[in-house]
């Protein structure tokens, strides 16, 4: 009888690659919610002027993520190819729907991604294939290095799914269904949080106020993301949903044979049963 067989992970993640993570996502944390946390009597007002160079600096730290991830794993050149075939998928898919109320089919292809080819495969995936498709589109621009890290943290979050290598059949599709419509909206609420503080406090009651409490604040964005992006997060969801249900199954079966024909692929073994 066949024995389980872990899971071909083409980008392991060590001791550096996580450092690397985990230092370029507790900066994108702090880059994401500083708003809420500012102390009301700074002069955070004029953070607007120096958002460029913290855009920069998390943009750097992530070419050092993967820079460090691809380096330590000793990614072979059939995962490289890989990448770079998912990635140009994924840049090609989200065009589609581009200004269609957030219908964006990119996003179930990177959750069955991630789920198959590990963390450490789906947050390089992810940042790439973000970078990819704003070269693509001529989405240049201060936002692309927080779209990069949430992205892929997104890719990533599908990677850590339980039950990588028992999990079958419609049981592993309803999981990946439930993720990727979460993780859907936790996606635009993440980018909200990236663009929220530069509206004219004068603007509206929902934009952002640097002199106001935590709670007050909380309200407001509230009430931008319930007036700007639900919309638009509530199409994306609903298509990454409709595409992993029906589309989940034949798609994962072809990852997983790329997968056994690569050269990560662990060798099969069999006991005598």
């Amino acid at each position: 009888m066949t024995s389980p067989q872990p899971r071909p992970v083409p980008v392991r993640l060590g001791p550096r690659s996580l450092a690397a993570l985990a230092l370029v996502s507790a900066v994108g944390v702090i880059g994401f919610t500083w708003p809420l946390f500012a102390d009301p009597s700074s002069q955070l007002g004029a953070h607007a002027q120096d958002a460029p160079w913290l855009f920069a600096g998390l943009l750097v730290l992530l070419v050092a993520v993967v820079a460090a991830t691809i380096a330590e794993s000793g990614l072979g050149p059939k995962a490289v190819a890989m990448l770079g075939v998912l990635a140009a998928t994924g840049a090609a898919l989200r065009p589609i729907g581009a200004g269609t109320a957030g219908l964006e089919p990119m996003f179930f292809l990177l959750v069955l991604s991630g789920r198959v080819l590990g963390p450490g495969f789906g947050f390089v995936l992810g940042a790439v294939t973000m970078f990819a498709s704003a070269l693509l589109t001529g989405g240049v621009g201060p936002w692309l290095p927080f779209q990069m890290l949430a992205m892929g943290w997104f890719t990533l979050g599908a990677g850590l799914l339980p039950g990588p290598g028992r999990l079958r059949g419609r049981g592993e599709v309803a999981m990946l269904t439930g993720y990727g419509f979460l993780a859907s909206f936790a996606y635009g609420t993440v980018m909200n949080l990236a663009g929220w503080p530069f509206m004219d406090a004068l603007a509206s009651n929902a934009a952002y106020d640097p002199h106001a409490d935590l709670a007050t604040n909380l309200t407001r964005f509230l009430a931008y993301c319930l007036a700007t992006s639900l919309g638009w997060d509530l199409g994306r969801a609903t298509v990454t949903v409709v595409l992993t249900f029906f589309l989940g199954p034949p798609v994962l079966r072809a990852l997983r044979r790329a997968t056994r024909r690569a050269a990560f692929e662990s060798p099969v073994t069999f006991e005598a049963g």
